[in-house]
């Protein structure tokens, strides 16, 4: 019985009606060939079912036209959205995407990086934790591979992609203290990381230029987890001086509102309450929650092409810091304190 032949890239360049070279720059993510073109050659590809031998080209090229992506829970929204769009600006460039998801544990980021270096990947995108870990630097000096990190802004010699968490935590402070707000809560993560840190500075900052005290008791700063909100909530609405705002970080508002339900506190007739990140939970709670605006897509873009930019050019440039906008978008949960 005569074995089907597998196809090759002439077979491309038959059914595509194009030449070798421009199926090969399309298979190596030239952004030489016209869109046009790029697309026929990709669905001829598809059709016909050819598949290149990455591991040849590996050794030929000295790439394996692929990009490591560690982040600490691909379950988040904000997360998820990152890098499904880092992972289509990869793909148009014709690069594959490995994902590594570290929740939270330092020697599982150790691990991980090590697999995703061991393979030769092409570059990195990273979001680790802690960022002053003296290990996971060594790590990323060793890599053998661009680097950009994203949300982080530690070691400061490789380029990172942030988002201006301070400003829009400023005007959502303010905004709060000029309708008469005097005890408001921020629940945040640890500030070892960029955005928790840079929310505790935008907070205190806005405490600060409106002459307010800031009791330290309302800064709540260990934790992103639901439950960590839904237990400090509790014991903030059991204190004899209760908060009249919260503001919420991430995945600590779905514990906030169900602490804010047992106690049968009204949004916002008996508590306001602002989010760091906007999501489905935020638009669809009624009243609709007001929160920091930021695109966590366009993050994983800007980032992804970072990326490529460095693995593509040979030129040797001072780390880039690249910081996204971020607005006060505010909604009907927030309203003057009754008393």
């Amino acid at each position: 019985m005569k074995t089907k032949r597998a196809p090759t890239i002439k077979d491309v360049a038959l059914a595509a009606g194009v030449s070798l070279g421009t199926v090969s720059a399309v298979i190596h993510g030239r952004t030489t060939v016209n869109r046009d073109i790029r697309q026929r050659v990709k669905l001829a590809i598809e059709q016909i079912g050819y598949s290149p031998n990455a591991i040849a080209q590996s050794m030929r090229s000295g790439s394996t036209r692929s990009v490591g992506i560690l982040v600490r829970d691909i379950s988040l929204p904000a997360i998820a959205a990152f890098v499904s769009a880092a992972q289509d600006v990869f793909y148009e460039a014709g690069y594959a995407t490995l994902i590594a998801i570290s929740r939270d544990k330092l020697d599982r980021e150790i691990n991980l990086l090590n697999a995703l270096t061991g393979r030769k990947v092409d570059g990195l995108l990273v979001s680790h934790q802690p960022e002053e870990d003296a290990d996971l630097h060594a790590l990323f000096k060793s890599a053998g591979a661009p680097i950009v990190l994203v949300e982080r802004e530690h070691p400061d010699w490789i380029d990172a992609v942030l988002v201006n968490h301070r400003d829009a935590m400023r005007r959502a402070t303010e905004y709060l203290l000029n309708i008469g707000h005097r005890r408001i809560a921020l629940l945040v993560g640890l500030p070892n990381l960029f955005p928790s840190r840079e929310r505790i500075a935008g907070f205190e900052a806005a405490h600060n230029a409106l002459g307010v005290s800031l009791d330290p008791a309302l800064k709540k700063t260990d934790s992103y987890l639901a439950e960590y909100g839904y237990r400090e909530t509790m014991l903030l609405f059991a204190s004899p001086k209760p908060p009249t705002a919260i503001i919420a970080g991430g995945p600590l508002l779905s514990g906030v509102l169900r602490a804010l339900a047992g106690k049968n506190l009204r949004i916002p007739t008996d508590v306001s309450i602002v989010a760091t990140s906007n999501s489905d939970l935020a638009e669809l709670t009624m009243p609709p929650i007001s929160t920091e605006r930021w695109d966590a897509s366009i993050v994983g873009e800007t980032a992804a092409r970072v990326l490529l930019e460095r693995i593509n050019t040979l030129a040797v440039y001072e780390p880039r810091r690249v910081m996204l906008p971020c607005e006060f978008s505010l909604r009907d949960s927030c309203a003057p304190p009754r008393h």
